[in-house]
């Protein structure tokens, strides 16, 4: 078992920046993969980005290559998503996820990830 407790969002502007943390409890930190994922109104929520369990390896959905940023530090059980070049489209409610480290494959479905923060809001204005 794991617990996750999510936090770091807020409301910013347009090309402005957040950094979103994931504090984790339980089992060694570094046998889980963490992903983030999001959840627009009206939407379904979506896989944003992975990063491995002790190779730290990373995989990211395109629409935010090259303006988010993923890292964890297995020494404080916690994983962080920099989000730089924010665009009002990154509005959604982000929850931190992790599943079991179980190969090399980037699991990106929802179902995949039993464990999941309570999530925090980011808001993007225009």
């Amino acid at each position: 078992q794991v617990q996750l407790v999510d936090s770091g969002g807020g409301l910013v502007q347009a090309g402005g920046s957040l950094r979103l943390s994931c504090a984790a409890s339980g089992r060694p930190f570094s046998s889980y993969d963490m992903g983030w994922f999001r959840q627009a109104p009206g939407k379904e929520r979506e896989f944003v980005v992975v990063i491995k369990g002790s190779s730290g390896s990373t995989y990211y959905t395109d629409s935010v290559k090259g303006r988010f940023t993923i890292s964890r530090d297995n020494t404080k059980n916690t994983v962080y998503l920099q989000m730089n070049s924010l665009k009002p489209e990154d509005t959604a409610v982000y929850y931190c996820a992790a599943r079991l480290y179980s190969g090399d494959y980037y699991y990106r479905s929802r179902s995949s990830y039993p464990y999941w923060g309570r999530g925090t809001q980011v808001t993007v204005s225009s």
